[in-house]
């Protein structure tokens, strides 16, 4: 049978502790969408007519609510992979620590 997990520490279907997703494709897909929309904008700005440096700064600036509001699943699926990888490498110094001074049965 296996051991119930700690509270606060996530679950995985066979009720072991869960092992932290991967972070790495979000983080990669959060990135790439918010150089395109900085990008995008960027150049839609200087189609309009404002050319130069202010068409640049203009749609950096632009770009942080739009990404603020398009990217939100995929930077809640980033924090939470975070959240998930920090509770398990908490979890593993605890036992890590638990092991090296003896305290763990």
């Amino acid at each position: 049978m296996a051991e119930k997990p700690e509270k606060g520490v996530p679950a995985a279907p066979t009720g072991g502790p869960a092992t932290p997703p991967r972070i790495a494709p979000w983080l990669v897909i959060y990135t790439v969408g918010r150089f395109a929309i900085a990008a995008a904008l960027v150049l839609l700005l200087w189609w309009l007519g404002l050319e130069g440096f202010p068409g640049l700064l203009f749609g950096l600036l632009l770009s942080m609510p739009v990404s603020y509001l398009l990217l939100r699943p995929s930077r809640e699926r980033l924090t939470e992979g975070l959240a998930a990888r920090s509770v398990a490498r908490r979890q593993a110094k605890q036992n890590l620590t638990e092991r090296l001074t003896g305290d763990g049965s």
